[in-house]
């Protein structure tokens, strides 16, 4: 039985003492970009020495976010992260793992949704999604409007809209 299949899929990396990361699912060495695009693909890792065989996944994941801010993604705000350093010695530091992971997992729930409102831009813009909505408002006051206009006569104050053409 593969090292993979023992842990209900959990692709095992091993850490070797020159620091080298080693696949066991591939058999191949792997690189923590490697490792970083398994994260995004969704599949499970666990790091493990191999000859204390400690879990290391927590340390090489820190290792992975710290390459990525590095190169310029900055994805956590600098208040985020000092506010996670302020609770290592809080007396709420057993509440706040739990806490985050719920919060991700809802946001990981509605980012399908979040990025539908996104539309093709890569900047998400909760505009966008009222101003569609004022769209449709008006085109639905705009109906409305012309049903207590029976005889469709036009009104002075209004401005011409594209349709009438007199």
């Amino acid at each position: 039985m593969s090292e993979k299949q023992e842990n209900n899929d959990i692709v095992i990396v091993k850490k070797y003492a020159n620091r080298r990361l080693y696949d066991t699912s591939s058999s191949a060495y792997i690189t923590l970009e490697g490792l970083c695009d398994m994260v995004k693909k969704g599949v499970e890792f666990k790091v493990i020495d191999a000859k204390t065989e400690e879990d290391l996944t927590r340390s090489v994941l820190t290792q992975i976010i710290f390459e990525q801010e590095s190169k310029g993604y900055s994805l956590l705000p600098i208040s985020f992260l000092r506010n996670i350093i302020s609770f290592y010695d809080d007396n709420l530091s057993a509440v706040l793992p739990s806490y985050l992971d719920g919060i991700m997992e809802n946001f990981n729930q509605n980012k399908d949704k979040m990025r539908s409102y996104m539309g093709d831009s890569s900047i998400y813009s909760p505009f966008k999604s009222f101003e569609e909505i004022s769209k449709q408002n008006m085109e639905m006051f705009e109906k409305t409007m012309k049903m207590f206009n029976p005889f469709n006569i036009s009104n002075p104050y209004s401005p011409k809209s594209e349709d009438d053409e007199s």
